[in-house]
């Protein structure tokens, strides 16, 4: 029994330390935090995620329209800086001739009028589709922007040469490294437009080729993620940081954010002593292919005060004011 009592004392013990050694008061908070905020696609129109799929169509599912925006669209880009975004998100695909088509969907089936994959098509016949064909509210017994957007879908280079000052991250949605390759070629050819260009990610061949090709461009990858985290939640309570989550940004849902160790000052200090930066996202939900943000008012209070990095949201509109304040 002495044994057993000694032994479970110890455990006591031990488990108090780490909860000592990884308790957020041991670093202090940065004198002036910063929040710097990525708008997912601009300002566009949200949809219900229940049962989410990679191939579900998100325009015949949105909620009632507050606005007039598209996502990956000029306007909606325009208007998400003008509420507050530091960074905006957009989504690229190759086309026939060699542009980049700014548009999230691997197909034109689901948004516009037009049949087949994204990158099969020229850009010229991309420009005649009307990207607000397909949205319904309704079940689609209503089309709100049918006939709408028509010629709205940009070229990256569109963007860019519109936004020159403005900062953007470039979504692969492929594995192609080529990709990678043709983003390096177009800052090659546009120096101007080199700090537009932000980061990237998505696909890691495109996405770490345009590493190579441009410098200092910020990437990172879905499985590094995974390892940084696994990882961390693993051997992290010894104040052991992964290698997986050095020199990146780390894609940290909200809800998991309490779990890590030391969350949120020494996490935070962790992270920054290892050349990286968090990006909050909105819940993690098992099953849900899409990435959730900090959409609600609810959410965003969840949101330490003292947390200094990025928060990734769908809902700009509605975050941006909050955070700025009156």
């Amino acid at each position: 029994m002495k044994r057993r009592y000694w032994f479970l004392a110890g455990l006591v013990v031990l488990a108090g330390g780490v909860a000592v050694f990884n308790s957020s008061w041991r670093a202090a908070p940065p004198a002036k935090p910063t929040v710097q905020l990525i708008a997912h696609r601009g300002v566009h129109q949200t949809f219900d995620r229940t049962d989410l799929g990679n191939d579900t169509c998100t325009a015949e599912r949105i909620f009632p329209p507050t606005h007039l925006f598209l996502e990956n669209t000029l306007p909606s880009m325009e208007a998400a800086f003008a509420y507050g975004a530091d960074i905006v998100e957009l989504d690229v695909h190759p086309t026939t001739d060699g542009q980049f088509a700014v548009m999230h969907d691997w197909t034109v089936d689901c948004r516009t009028e037009g049949t087949g994959e994204t990158r099969s098509h020229d850009m010229a016949y991309l420009k005649t589709l009307d990207i607000g064909h397909g949205y319904t509210a309704d079940g689609g017994a209503t089309h709100p922007f049918r006939g709408k957007g028509v010629g709205m879908m940009p070229e990256l280079k569109e963007v860019l040469g519109a936004m020159p000052t403005r900062r953007f991250l470039v979504n692969f949605k492929s594995n192609e490294q080529r990709e990678g390759d043709m983003l390096g070629d177009l800052v090659a050819a546009n120096p101007g437009w080199r700090d537009a260009v932000w980061g990237a990610y998505g696909g890691d061949p495109p996405t770490y080729r345009a590493a190579e090709r441009i410098d200092g461009l910020h990437v990172w990858s879905r499985r590094g993620l995974v390892d940084c985290l696994l990882q961390y939640e693993a051997l992290g309570w010894t104040g052991y940081m992964p290698e997986a989550c050095r020199n990146t940004k780390i894609m940290l849902p909200i809800n998991v954010a309490p779990w890590v160790w030391g969350w949120p000052n020494l996490f935070l200090q962790r992270v920054r002593n290892a050349g990286s930066e968090v990006i909050l996202l909105g819940p993690y939900e098992a099953g849900d292919p899409g990435t959730a943000g900090i959409d609600t008012l609810e959410q965003l209070a969840q949101v330490p005060a003292e947390f200094d990095g990025y928060l990734w949201t769908n809902r700009i509109e509605l975050i941006g004011p909050a955070v700025a304040g009156p």
